[in-house]
């Protein structure tokens, strides 16, 4: 079995952009959730979105279209594409991955998921049809919105020429992103795999259905920094947001052989279906208790021996509870130090898991671990477990585990190691 590592990773956060300063950020108790414009969402009682700044908004880490693509191309891209296309040219700038032989570009793989895609071009084009007619419908609609996309315009800018994958799991998408490549590469099939995941869906269709499914936060309105609150007992649904993440992966030898510095080991994967609802995991987690222990046994450790876990807790009163109860189950009384980033980060759907792996990523490298900002009185099953609260905490840890969990009872872990030499 090949061993894996992580040699670059790039992210479009409503942090900002660009994964050092992110996570700077990040560690430093920054919030990425703002008020909407009431012109957006007039009727939609949820107010409130983790929206990736622009340059003009955040000059140091503001996201600028005309770095990622062409004025051109932006014609023909949806705004998560454009996200991908950033995060992946951080990505593989910092892996230093420019393949020059036909053989490294058949062997590099482009796995890009997304929950939604392009909801807002897809909305647009009902628009110009009802209003102007199906002859005014651009030709370059239905590539600006299909999900694989994202994975084939990185594919095509870069001239990867491996398997292309675009994983469409709600979000536990990008990390099954991941696992996929990790599986390419253990079997053979490929060297490299760029992996991740994009959405770009703060949009009145796309908010105002996760509202009447009474799924967003909207007792935070007036204080959105304090609306993502994952395992507190003032959380009340999710903050929906906007970005991208993108890691570069490949086999430990072939990283070496090329002079590649590894970031971090992915030694576990599992993924499960719970089989139960549409919407929500069962009370005890059993779904997510089978797809943690996957993850470890595919490591060949013991659950105690997991330091960190990036928890995919979006701050529902449910879906937290599930978590923490299936953690319990797994790691039975092993303290692992418990964050979920998206205290700070609101969730990103589909790019979620990714955003998740760099951070868990960084906390392997630097030995501090994130904060679960806005964490003041923890909920009741949390009782027993070592949940990380609103300040980063200096912790050195060996292996860190990344929870994603979605809409069909889909569930992903991720492993990672801390590398070392």
């Amino acid at each position: 079995m090949r061993r894996i590592v992580v040699t670059g990773y790039g992210i479009v956060s409503p942090l900002g952009c660009g994964a050092d300063l992110v996570w700077k950020r990040l560690l430093a108790g920054r919030s990425g959730i703002r008020r909407l414009s009431d012109n957006l969402v007039p009727d939609v009682p949820a107010k409130i979105a983790g929206v990736v700044p622009t340059i003009t908004e955040d000059a140091e880490g503001g996201f600028d279209p005309n770095r990622a693509v062409s004025a051109k191309d932006q014609m023909r891209m949806d705004r998560f594409i454009q996200f991908a296309m950033a995060a992946a040219h951080e990505a593989i700038a910092q892996a230093a991955w420019a393949p020059a032989t036909d053989a490294e570009r058949n062997r590099t793989a482009t796995i890009i998921a997304s929950g939604i895609g392009g909801f807002a071009t897809m909305k647009q084009a009902v628009h110009t049809i009802d209003q102007r007619g199906a002859r005014k419908l651009s030709p370059f609609t239905v590539p600006s919105f299909l999900v694989n996309l994202a994975a084939g315009q990185i594919s095509i800018h870069h001239g990867f020429r491996g398997p292309i994958g675009a994983p469409v799991t709600a979000c536990a998408a990008s990390l099954q992103a991941l696992g996929d490549g990790a599986r390419m590469i253990r079997t053979g099939e490929t060297d490299v795999a760029v992996c991740g995941g994009s959405e770009a869906c703060i949009e009145r269709v796309s908010l105002g259905s996760f509202a009447a499914a009474r799924a967003l936060s909207t007792h935070f309105n007036d204080t959105p920094a304090a609306a993502s609150r994952p395992f507190d007992t003032r959380r009340d649904g999710f903050v929906m947001s906007e970005g991208s993440a993108v890691l570069v992966i490949e086999a430990l030898d072939h990283a070496l052989k090329r002079g590649a510095t590894p970031l971090a080991e992915i030694v576990g994967y599992g993924t499960t279906s719970d089989a139960y609802s549409m919407a929500a995991a069962p009370a005890d987690g059993e779904g997510l208790q089978r797809c943690m222990r996957l993850a470890i046994d595919a490591a060949g450790i013991a659950p105690e021996q997991v330091g960190h876990i990036n928890a995919h807790a979006t701050s529902t009163p449910l879906g937290d509870a599930a978590e923490l109860t299936a953690i319990r189950g797994v790691f039975n009384g092993a303290r692992a130090a418990i964050t979920s980033t998206k205290a700070a980060t609101g969730h990103l759907l589909g790019a979620a898991g990714a955003v998740g792996a760099i951070f868990a990523a960084n906390a392997l490298r630097t030995g501090t671990l994130p904060p679960t900002i806005n964490l003041e009185q923890a909920d009741e099953a949390a009782h027993g477990l070592d949940l990380v609260g609103p300040r980063a905490r200096t912790q050195s840890v060996d292996y860190a585990m990344v929870n994603g969990f979605g809409f069909g009872g889909v569930n992903a872990s991720l492993l990672l190691k801390r590398w070392a030499a």
